[in-house]
């Protein structure tokens, strides 16, 4: 299974760490780091310096919430960051959640499945270099794969298309049907799973994860996902309205499990088994940072090869 990093970009961790992380990931020979958008710094620049500052790791941007960034503003940005830093740059796309695009971005979320479809067939020829697109892009083409997030059915539909599909804290159980559904449509298209990670982690590492899965409780799709795993009592508990601090006490280690590669290399490595037997053909370690194990230079050491 190839193994890829995913930038954490946690909330109460430096900013520059994410810079940190992408180098770790560069030294210890990992082939890609995806740039996720939080809201910290803009993908396209930090990927910029990420490019600028490591060896040869390629670089995805993404996934950008297609309710945002329009196709011509995604592909001028990934020329842009190819032709900066000389490095290969790919695209991942998604619906995003409707906090993202409503909340902080004031825009709507209705319709997302289609813009997700629209923005992925407009983006094809303008990655490509096509000049039938409309937009005049003066850089040369980046030629980037393109990725796109999906959970639902018509999100799959959409991934079906595209070079690969990512999926996000899944565990492999609910990987697998979705990887069956998608082999329906395709047998060419790739599956990377983002999957948080943290070789023997320690208390703080725990909670940070804790506290970073109290708003996927609250999601239909996910919380459905935590019930059939076995926590319907944290699901329905989630649904009373704790704060999210109390919600995030009530979450039991079995349940961070479900979903993340916890515990030690052997451990980890059994784990990544389970989602190669799902039919996952990439896990993008999200890399848990700490004080104890800043920049989750420790876990990424420790799985590197």
């Amino acid at each position: 299974m190839r193994l890829s990093v995913a930038l954490g970009q946690w909330r109460d961790r430096p900013p520059g760490e994410a810079v940190r992380t992408a180098q770790l990931a560069d030294q210890h020979g990992y082939p890609e780091v995806w740039v996720g958008e939080r809201s910290t710094y803009d993908a396209f620049a930090l990927a910029t310096a990420i490019g600028t500052r490591t060896a040869q790791i390629a670089i995805t941007v993404g996934p950008l919430a297609v309710g945002v960034r329009d196709p011509a503003m995604i592909a001028m940005g990934a020329a842009s960051v190819a032709e900066l830093t000389g490095r290969r740059v790919n695209v991942a796309i998604g619906a995003s959640k409707p906090m993202v695009v409503e909340e902080w971005h004031g825009r709507s979320h209705a319709g997302a499945v289609a813009a997700l479809r629209a923005s992925a067939e407009a983006l094809r020829p303008m990655l490509a270099g096509r000049e039938d697109t409309g937009f005049p892009l003066r850089l040369p083409a980046p030629h980037s794969e393109l990725t796109v997030a999906a959970f639902g059915p018509e999100a799959l539909r959409v991934a079906a298309g595209a070079d690969r599909m990512v999926i996000n804290l899944l565990t492999p159980e609910l990987a697998a049907r979705l990887i069956t559904d998608l082999r329906l449509l395709t047998s060419t298209t790739r599956v990377a799973a983002w999957v948080t990670a943290a070789v023997d982690p320690d208390e703080a590492a725990l909670a940070r994860l804790r506290r970073a899965l109290v708003p996927f409780l609250a999601t239909p799709r996910y919380a459905a996902m935590f019930a059939e795993a076995g926590f319907a009592d944290v699901v329905a508990y989630a649904g009373t309205g704790p704060s999210a601090e109390t919600l995030a006490g009530a979450i039991p280690d079995a349940l961070l499990e479900s979903v993340a590669l916890l515990g030690d290399s052997v451990e980890i490595m059994d784990r990544l088994d389970a989602y190669a037997e799902a039919g996952v053909d990439e896990v993008a370690l999200v890399p848990i940072s700490t004080e104890n194990d800043p920049c989750g230079e420790a876990t990424l050491k420790a799985l590197a090869g």
